[in-house]
Parts: structure tokens; C-alpha cells; sequence
């Protein structure tokens, strides 16, 4: 074999080296039941910068076990059915402008989070609260590098061959937020205004805690971002973990042996769904 074909094959390896996603070992329970049942429960990312390989021996291992998906949206892969559930959700007539709804100090903040996402001064004043505080967050994410096209939950999706269930439903997520008091969507979009200049970095931050099971870090980071709005952690958290948790404990009752794959911090601390099975006199293994 020639020089010059050696050097071209290990440049091709170098390359194929290069484009090779890099390996993940989020966290992944095990919960088992005096019957013999089984479920596992695995963290994921709802958006990332780039793909990355997920997948391992124990999460393979996992998946061969379970007889079915469950997330927090089955139909997390159709665009077109959430953007219709929110479309039908978040506007309202005869709202006050935007800039009204926030507190006067976080009015610069507003003007630069639409600067930032390229959205016009008034294009959201048409929108409830909590929809034009999740608009801001994903016009932020859409101009920084992260994707929901590299999600976990929608990869997973993707990867599964058999059936899917789910704990919320598109609709019926957003729904939570649509029946949030206007003083807690206020207090969500002040949350996300002021976060914005830490954004980035809490961000990195999350990821690598994601992508390295530092489960701890995850919820001390989920205390901070609720420890000013006790309403907001129990709509948006504890109440939703504890009604998962019954669906989960019904499946279980059922003979099913679920793979349960949703956000991690779901999953973290003392709300989380691995702490409240093991209250509940489940046996939960950490795994990965």
C-alpha cells in the first residue's frame, strides 16, 4: 500500500474520530417492587448544542427490558401538533401590553430579550404571560447554540420500536401553564428576564451536570431557580412529579415494565421521582 494511501485512510479515521458524537452517562434508576416489578428511570435534555451518544451497556440493557416508552410528551417528535396546542392556549384579547406585566426595573430587559431573540417591541403583547415568557426562553435558545432537534426525549423517540405512553400530553403541559394565576405568570416571566444575562453559562453548567449524572447539582440548581416562588414549584414540579408518580405506581400495578425518560430535573432532590418511589416502598437502584 502506497504512502500516499496510508496517509489518505488515516486522514479519513481522523476525520470519522472527529465527527463521533461524544459519550453521555446521565443518570438511570432502577425501581423495583415486591411482585417483581420493574421500571427504569432515566434523565433527560430537552435541547442541546450538538448530538451526543446516550446510549450505553445499562441504558441498552434497560431498553431491552421494558415492554414500553414513557415520556412526558409521546408525540414529542410532531412540531406541528404542539405548535397548534399552543397556538390554541396562549393568546387572549384585551390584554395589557407586555412591558405592563413586568416589573418597571425589568423593563430594559424585556426590550433587550426581544432585541436578542429578533422579536419587535409589542409582537408578544397579544400573548398570556406564561406563553410570552416561554417565547422569550425559546428565542433566547434559538439564537444561542442549543437545538430541541438534539433533545434526549426526542431521541429516544426516535431509537424506540415499540409502544409509547405519556404522562402530560402537549396540550395538556401547556394547560398547566395556561391555568397558572397572572401573578405567578408574572413572577415566571420576571424569572426568565432575570436569568437572561446568566443564561449562557447556567446553561454549560446544566449540561455537563446532565450529561455526568451530578444529579446534586441539578437540584441545588432547581432550589435557586424556585427559592423565590414556592407557587411555581409546586405547579410546575411537585404537583407534576406526584401525579407521574401515581400514573407510574398504576402502570406497575398493571404488570407493565416501563422506561420512563423525562427532564432530569424531574428527577433530582427531594421532589424528585426517585425519592418519592423510594417513600414509597419502592426499592430504587442508581444505576448510571
Amino acid at each position: 500500500m502506497s504512502n500516499r494511501l496510508i496517509a489518505a485512510l488515516l486522514a479519513l479515521l481522523a476525520l470519522a474520530g472527529c465527527a463521533r458524537a461524544p459519550e453521555v452517562h446521565p443518570a438511570l434508576w432502577l425501581v423495583e417492587g415486591p411482585k417483581g416489578e420493574k421500571a427504569w428511570l432515566f434523565g433527560t435534555i430537552h435541547a442541546l448544542p450538538a448530538p451526543v451518544e446516550w446510549r450505553s451497556a445499562k441504558v441498552d440493557a434497560a431498553l431491552k427490558a421494558a415492554d414500553r416508552l414513557v415520556l412526558e410528551v409521546a408525540d414529542i417528535t410532531d412540531d406541528a401538533k404542539t405548535a397548534k396546542a399552543f397556538a390554541d392556549l396562549a393568546q387572549s384579547p384585551g390584554l395589557p401590553p407586555l412591558e405592563a406585566r413586568v416589573q418597571p426595573a425589568l423593563r430594559d430587559d424585556l426590550a433587550e430579550d426581544l432585541a436578542a431573540g429578533g422579536l419587535k417591541p409589542g409582537s408578544l403583547d397579544p400573548y398570556e404571560t406564561w406563553a410570552a415568557a416561554l417565547m422569550l426562553q425559546n428565542a433566547a435558545a434559538a439564537a444561542g447554540d442549543n437545538d430541541s432537534g438534539n433533545g434526549i426525549d426526542r431521541a429516544i423517540a426516535l431509537a424506540w420500536r415499540g409502544p409509547i405512553e405519556e404522562f402530560e400530553g402537549a396540550r395538556a403541559q401547556l394547560a398547566i401553564f395556561d391555568a397558572l394565576p397572572e401573578a405567578e405568570q408574572r413572577a415566571l416571566l420576571d424569572a426568565v428576564l432575570i436569568e437572561a444575562d446568566g443564561r449562557e453559562v447556567q446553561l454549560r453548567d446544566l449540561e455537563q451536570a446532565w450529561a455526568t449524572g451530578n444529579m446534586d447539582l441539578i437540584a441545588r440548581v432547581t432550589d435557586e431557580d424556585f427559592a423565590k416562588a414556592p407557587a411555581l414549584r409546586e405547579e410546575l414540579l411537585v404537583g407534576r412529579n406526584r401525579a407521574w408518580l401515581g400514573k407510574l405506581e398504576a402502570m406497575l400495578a398493571g404488570g407493565a415494565r416501563p422506561f420512563v425518560a423525562v427532564g432530569a430535573a424531574h428527577l433530582a432532590g427531594r421532589d424528585g421521582l426517585p425519592a418519592m418511589l423510594a417513600a414509597r416502598g419502592w426499592k430504587v437502584t442508581r444505576l448510571q
